[in-house]
């Protein structure tokens, strides 16, 4: 066996997830436990049936958590701190005031109080307004809040303000946690303020899910570090993750696609991840996920954060057949037909259907019919999304690329998909999640504003610097420094200016760093 070990862990909906690789991405143990009602015991059940199929759990060194914390926090308006919005904006912004399109109920659990003071940029960096630091003063003194979230107008194009406002709240009220807009979102005012008051809104809920954690490594003797994924298929530190939790929202369908190219061997592929409550879409390319464009809603709020392109449908193996879009969840073992209950389930439409041989019951004969209706209802629909993910077939009319089939319900799909070449169902499918999770990358990322071509050497040394700060920002979220690489790097034009200018996106990578020793 491998001298050193990792754990990977993935919180669903329904089920939770884990697996235990060496050092040479072996899978050495898996488990699969029912997702609690607070995530944390589920947690600890998978963690304790995964370490019991290890002879030597000490050999641990690493575990890799993705988690639903933070999405349920927003989407339940539960352990939310309370934010000090602060936008760096007039005279330019004041006719739409922060959080103005937030849902009622989640804009007062979250907000503090909201101000806009004077300053923020204009694309090419030049200032709006200088900085009203008296105001600034005023607010963040007048404000008790858990957090502060500040932003400023064109703030990637420069961050000076953002950074000074940081200082000036140290100074005045201590150490109380602070997010900047130009270090999370990327252009766009209003998405990239929602995105940094969401992430200032959980720095509570990260606190208790890091400590909930360490609680149950301690309690298991195992010292180990720890990282959680984000949102774009790779890892941060636990000191990363807890300055910007946001990125932990949309870590699953992430993790599941790394999980699936990894475990097929397939860089370029469609993935439906087929959980207890939905199936999650994506496409890879060179084995990672295919990024939205789009503006990314959560909770009823617009952010503009990277996040995977993922599509989701209602079709789970806990899927409640003849009901409006329902699942029975991590409930699916006490309430499904094979499992000795009385809720027609998608699980016993496979089974019925001989894709499955799962359970302790037989499937009623009474129900047959209904459950065939329901198996060609979920093949039409299932045909339907790879259609819409694929973006369409190629030119040539054919489906060009395969669709790996993972998660715990993988065996709802049929042999055959329309629009997909072929359907892979790789070893170990059913966690590809936690897999995807423990063989991740550590990355960083920036978006900032430059010249277009022809600046020179001023433009040159700006794109050398924002290759330096994405690097820099992935040894921070736990790289090792003499392996990262850029592993995207794109301009778009802007339009409208006056002098051209692109929108750079830089993003490093890497794998984790050695341990000492």
């Amino acid at each position: 066996m491998s001298a050193s070990l990792r754990v990977g862990i993935d919180v669903g909906g329904t089920n939770t997830d884990a697996v235990v690789l060496d050092d040479d991405d072996r899978v050495l143990a898996t488990a699969k436990r029912p997702t609690s009602p607070d995530v944390t015991e589920g947690l600890r059940a998978a963690l304790d049936a995964v370490l019991a199929g290890l002879p030597d759990p000490s050999l641990v060194t690493r575990v890799m958590l993705g988690t639903t914390h933070a999405t349920n926090a927003i989407l339940e308006r539960r352990a939310l701190g309370r934010v000090a919005v602060l936008r760096l904006g007039a005279p330019a912004t004041t006719s739409v005031p922060p959080l103005s399109e937030w849902p009622d109920d989640l804009r007062d659990t979250v907000a503090a109080g909201t101000a806009i003071v004077r300053g923020g940029y204009f694309v090419d960096g030049s200032e709006i307004a200088p900085l009203d630091e008296d105001a600034v003063r005023r607010f963040v003194a007048g404000t008790p809040a858990d957090a502060v979230a500040v932003t400023g107008v064109f703030s990637p194009a420069s961050a000076d303000q953002e950074n000074r406002v940081a200082e000036i709240i140290r100074a005045e009220v201590g150490d109380v946690p602070v997010s900047l807009s130009h270090e999370i979102g990327s252009l766009g005012l209003l998405e990239r303020e929602n995105a940094a008051v969401l992430n200032a809104a959980l720095y509570g809920v990260a606190r208790d899910v890091t400590a909930a954690l360490r609680e149950a490594l301690e309690a298991r003797g195992l010292e180990v570090e720890t990282y959680f994924a984000q949102n774009d298929g790779t890892l941060m530190a636990v000191g990363y993750a807890a300055r910007y939790p946001v990125l932990t929202i949309g870590s699953g369908p992430a993790n599941s696609l790394r999980g699936a190219a990894y475990l097929s061997g397939v860089a370029d592929a469609i993935v439906a991840d087929v959980g207890g409550t939905s199936t999650d879409l994506g496409v890879l390319v060179g084995g990672f996920p295919r990024e939205s464009a789009a503006a990314v809603e959560i909770g009823g709020v617009a952010t503009n954060f990277r996040m995977p392109d993922i599509l989701s449908i209602a079709l789970g193996g806990g899927t409640i057949v003849g009901a409006e879009p329902r699942s029975v969840g991590y409930r699916i073992g006490a309430e499904a037909l094979v499992f000795g209950g009385s809720t027609p389930t998608m699980t016993d439409a496979a089974v019925a259907a001989g894709r499955g041989v799962v359970g302790t019951h037989p499937v009623p004969g009474e129900w047959r019919d209904r459950l065939e209706r329901a198996v060609r209802a979920a093949d039409e629909a299932v045909a339907d999304a790879v259609d819409r993910v694929a973006l369409g077939r190629s030119r040539s009319g054919r489906a060009d690329r395969p669709l790996v089939a993972v998660g715990g319900g993988a065996f709802l799909l049929a042999e055959r998909v329309p629009g997909a070449r072929e359907v892979i169902r790789p070893e170990h499918a059913e966690v590809a999640n936690a897999v995807g999770a423990a063989i991740a990358l550590a990355s960083g990322r920036i978006e900032t504003i430059i010249p277009a071509a022809g600046g020179g050497s001023a433009r040159t040394r700006l794109i050398d610097n924002a290759k330096e700060e994405a690097a820099a920002r992935a040894v921070a979220a736990g790289a090792d420094p003499e392996s990262v690489q850029i592993v995207e790097l794109s301009e778009i034009p802007l339009s409208y200016l006056p002098e051209p200018a692109v929108r750079l996106h830089v993003k490093a990578a890497g794998p984790l760093a050695r341990l000492a020793g």
